[in-house]
């Protein structure tokens, strides 16, 4: 949608979709409206419990059928396990996405990488789908009068052009960018000192662990320290990311910064930097 700051301003039930790298403060924005009568969608909270559940949860019974005391009172169904997944804390997404490389060191081999990156790929494109449904639920069951959609950072690698027009037709797309070469490395920097399962596509991937185990000297991607290719991937995965976010946010949304954004504080600070991007880009 766009908007003159006028018929923004006049808009009663405001629907904004947040874009950007994961650290740049779409959830600390979705956490700070959802205090001020916002519902906060998150996609990946969507994914994790409605598209993803059931992956995740076989993916831990196949971990806990090893151990023999878990195993039997698992056969029996003396015991069940279920998903804690938080919009806060979405652990078991992440255990399930996993980081490629090595299995004795916690990574995940190649084949099983990519079906799981592909399913989560189709989880991610169906909770964007979701999103007219739960605009409507957030004011018709909740009473919730405003609506933010906290997307993954990986939106703009889904390709599935769809998904964008769906989000553009039912709500602002407000892009957060990173325009300051120290605020770059410091969230570089936050997501090589704790590396974090990451979605890539098909054809990054592919390019990228070529030329990762061409610089290390290793065969197969099994051979691999997952943290360590997860530290060298992710500058790459940012700066190929940003030419992405720009294709959507230019022709259909608007751009503020990581640092416009560092400085709102209520809800008040963020509706008027949402006139000020509407009104440079007018």
């Amino acid at each position: 949608m766009k908007f003159s700051v006028e018929a923004f301003r006049a808009w009663d039930h405001k629907k904004i979709t947040l874009l950007g790298m994961s650290g740049v403060g779409k959830t600390h924005l979705s956490d700070m409206l959802r205090q001020h009568h916002w519902f906060h969608y998150s996609g990946d909270y969507r994914i994790g419990t409605r598209y993803l559940d059931e992956p995740i949860l076989d993916l831990i019974k196949q971990q806990a059928m090893q151990v023999p005391f878990l195993r039997e009172l698992l056969r029996k169904d003396w015991i069940y396990i279920r998903n804690n997944i938080k919009v806060t804390d979405l652990g078991p997404v992440l255990s399930f996405v996993g980081k490629l490389g090595n299995p004795a060191l916690g990574g995940v081999e190649l084949d099983d990488f990519v079906q799981r990156q592909a399913r989560y790929r189709e989880a991610e494109i169906a909770a964007m789908y979701d999103v007219p449904a739960f605009v409507d639920k957030a004011r018709a069951i909740y009473g919730y009068p405003h609506f933010v959609n906290d997307v993954g950072g990986s939106l703009c690698e889904l390709e599935e052009p769809g998904v964008i027009d769906l989000l553009v037709r039912h709500t602002l797309i407000l892009y957060i960018q990173v325009t300051d070469r120290e605020e770059e490395d410091k969230l570089i920097r936050r997501a090589q000192s704790d590396p974090k399962p990451l979605y890539y596509r098909p054809e990054f991937l592919q390019e990228q662990l070529a030329i990762y185990l061409a610089e290390q000297g290793l065969e197969y991607a099994a051979e691999m320290d997952p943290d360590a290719f997860t530290r060298w991937v992710f500058p790459r995965l940012f700066h190929s990311r940003i030419p992405r976010y720009e294709a959507i946010a230019k022709p259909h949304g608007y751009t503020v910064t990581s640092q416009e954004v560092a400085q709102v504080r209520d809800e008040q600070d963020f509706l008027a930097l949402l006139e000020t991007a509407i009104a440079r880009s007018e």
